[in-house]
């Protein structure tokens, strides 16, 4: 490593140190800005000490979650990972993972990194990285004011991945987009799938991204969607077909509030409360499997995984059950609807949803989702609340379900978890997400000390 690399470390760490010391927030994004105007390719320096393998995980739904196994099943190795956990997967979050994670000579201590990598971030992110393997989940729309519309999406992944044309690509055949992305870009790819129609109605919606073959402009037949535009398809005119994926789940049931599967002839109890987790699971494994990483014990990892990352939580408060879930796209969404759903239970229902940069400034993707399902949801109450509360208000009303709007979000909570249905649930998009989890947490854990005295 140069002077300038070594250099750049240092500042990298100092900014981290002293962010955190001013309580500015957490110092893992200004560090790598920092780091990269001493040094610009530092990232690429770094990613060569690397002493295995590199995997990127991009996607419009389920890259955190994805990234998070496949750290865990590593670790679970005994090997030594690094990680961007924090989400932060633009590309100065990425080079601070980097660079926070060396020791006080600057020197990196790891076999494997598992990096999550933002769509946009891809084109900038992967030639710097040269990853062994990158994973693609899905692709459909996401943030409209960041992304626009998904060919955009769909064309920058493209760059990106044919910029490093020997990375292996870990595609969901079920989604064409997905599929006809590897096709194109001429990259080796392995692909996973789901055979089974495991989707409800709710789930599947009629949220479809593409349904026409990108190959000749004609309308695809499907035996049946997963979701949006996931499923079994064919192109009746040039031919093109889902392929038989090289690694499926199979033998898929859903009981006690939680999915359980067999994958490559493994009988798996998970902690899965949604079928898209189910989907990140397999495609981990599948990631796994084409680096030729061990997975000795990825079965008794995987069954105690907890594939809530802080977006899918439960609290306990005043006797109340609470379920904190994130949705911040149609697809995403229509999933958390369709868990609602599955309750039978009376409930309450706090939706937040806010519109910084973070979530994207454009929610008119609020008209994509399938609300009027939450009118036999057997919910008590609806709340809205955030900075487009009354967009959210909107939307239902269109409906012709009620609700109401708060801007105290801590008093309706302490109100509907007192005397309410003692059965919460609160679903907000992503810059909501760590304020509601602390704000829970606090809760739950009044609530315990007044118990005690």
């Amino acid at each position: 490593m140069n002077l300038r690399s070594k250099l750049a470390i240092s500042c990298a760490k100092a900014t981290s140190t002293l962010i955190k010391k001013m309580n500015r927030g957490s110092g893992v994004t200004l560090p790598g800005y920092v780091a990269r105007l001493i040094d610009p390719k530092i990232l690429s320096t770094m990613s060569r000490m690397i002493r295995e393998k590199t995997i990127v995980t991009m996607g419009t739904n389920g890259k955190t979650t994805t990234n998070s196994i496949l750290y865990h099943a590593l670790k679970a190795e005994g090997k030594k990972v690094i990680i961007n956990r924090t989400g932060a997967n633009m590309l100065n979050g990425i080079i601070s993972a980097f660079v926070l994670a060396t020791d006080k000579h600057g020197n990196l201590d790891a076999d494997y990194a598992c990096i999550e990598v933002d769509e946009i971030a891809s084109v900038r992110v992967l030639p710097q990285l040269k990853p062994d393997c990158a994973l693609l989940t899905n692709i459909s729309r996401d943030q409209l004011d960041r992304f626009g519309e998904v060919d955009i999406t769909f064309q920058k992944l493209k760059n990106a991945v044919t910029s490093v044309p020997k990375s292996t690509l870990i595609i969901n055949c079920d989604d064409v987009l997905s599929y006809t992305l590897a096709a194109e870009s001429k990259n080796p790819h392995v692909t996973f799938g789901i055979n089974e129609q495991i989707f409800d109605d709710i789930s599947r919606s009629e949220i479809r991204e593409s349904i026409f073959c990108r190959s000749c402009g004609k309308k695809l037949d499907y035996d049946f969607f997963h979701y949006g535009q996931l499923g079994i398809y064919r192109c009746p005119n040039c031919g093109l077909e889902r392929p038989a994926p090289d690694y499926t789940a199979e033998h898929i049931a859903f009981h006690d509030e939680v999915y359980s599967f067999e994958m490559d002839g493994m009988q798996i109890d998970s902690t899965a409360r949604t079928p898209y987790n189910i989907y990140n699971t397999l495609s981990a494994y599948a990631a796994l499997c084409a680096l030729g990483a061990p997975k000795a014990h990825f079965l008794k990892m995987i069954e105690s995984f907890d594939y809530g990352n802080n977006r899918e939580s439960i609290f306990t408060i005043h006797g109340a059950r609470v379920q904190l879930h994130l949705a911040k796209n149609p697809i995403g969404f229509q999933q958390k609807i369709s868990l609602v759903l599955k309750d039978p239970k009376p409930k309450d229902v706090i939706i937040q949803i806010n519109d910084t940069y973070q979530d994207g400034e454009d929610i008119s993707w609020l008209w994509d989702v399938d609300f009027q399902y939450l009118a036999d949801a057997n919910a008590v109450t609806i709340t809205t609340n955030g900075t487009r509360r009354h967009d959210m208000g909107l939307r239902l009303k269109y409906e012709d379900i009620s609700c109401a709007s708060t801007t105290d979000l801590h008093g309706t909570i302490e109100k509907l978890t007192k005397t309410g249905t003692k059965n919460l649930y609160v679903i907000v998009n992503y810059s909501g997400l760590y304020r509601t989890n602390h704000l829970l947490t606090e809760l739950e854990k009044a609530t315990k000390e007044g118990t005690a005295k």
